[in-house]
């Protein structure tokens, strides 16, 4: 059996957002507060991360997370790669340098923002060693294996990832045909879906319904949503039987 913790379902402000007294962000109910997005697939011996963004250490120490054998990005915007000197205590753990599989303009995204990690030889520095992969790829981590999915975010192109019977796509906008036939027979999607306004580099939830209609899995839930979509509980109440907002701490089992 293989898991997914969503560590984080929030967009890049997170909700509640700093200084918003909307409806969602003072709401106590713990649907409506939401981390910046990111997740973690175990298997029970192989720990694969999704995104390292400003919350990854307080998402670490939530889910009290030991270790990790690699780490994916989906692209090189903060809310999902800032956090990276924080894999220190990893790298102490394991004496090794931590792998991470990206586009290749993601690695030199990285490289650019923690020059000190590649430039400087010192004590107590993270270690990262970048892997170059692209939205074709097909990579193995014990007994998970990891099919990479090329999406558009507005005019970017980033990954998502397929895990056997689910997939995971955040901060995505559109897919080309002949990335909708990797997704095809998935059963358990997580997707986008920012608010119910247009928006130009991620689907609203109008688009993120459309895609589970031609999908058709059998459950879907909705990430990176922002404090605009408004609460929880009253959107969850609008959606199709098998779709529901995502909430942080989440988590969906399914065989490998």
């Amino acid at each position: 059996m293989v898991k997914i913790i969503l560590l984080g379902t929030g967009t890049s402000q997170g909700v509640p957002v700093i200084g918003c007294e909307c409806p969602v962000c003072v709401s106590t109910a713990i649907p409506d507060q939401r981390l910046r997005s990111a997740a973690l697939l175990t298997d029970g011996q192989t720990n694969i991360l999704i995104d390292a963004g400003p919350d990854f250490r307080q998402q670490m120490l939530k889910h009290k997370v030991k270790h990790l054998n690699a780490i994916l990005l989906t692209h090189e915007h903060n809310d999902h790669v800032i956090g990276l000197d924080d894999i220190r205590p990893f790298n102490y753990r394991s004496g090794e340098a931590m792998s991470v599989f990206t586009l290749p303009r993601v690695a030199s995204e990285v490289r650019r923002r923690f020059d000190y990690v590649f430039s400087e030889q010192i004590p107590g520095l993270p270690r990262i060693s970048l892997v170059d992969i692209d939205k074709d790829s097909v990579l193995q981590f014990g007994n998970i294996t990891v099919q990479t999915i090329g999406v558009m975010h507005g005019r970017l192109p980033i990954l998502g990832f397929r895990f056997g019977d689910l997939a995971y796509l955040t901060d995505v906008k559109t897919l080309t045909e002949s990335e909708m036939k990797k997704l095809e027979g998935v059963r358990y999607l997580i997707v986008t879906a920012l608010h119910q306004e247009e928006h130009p580099t991620h689907m609203n939830l109008e688009e993120s319904l459309e895609l589970i209609r031609q999908l058709q899995p059998e459950r879907a839930w909705l990430t990176h949503v922002s404090h605009h979509m408004g609460l929880a509980a009253e959107i969850n109440e609008r959606l199709p039987a098998n779709v529901r907002l995502a909430w942080d701490g989440m988590e969906v089992v399914w065989g490998l």
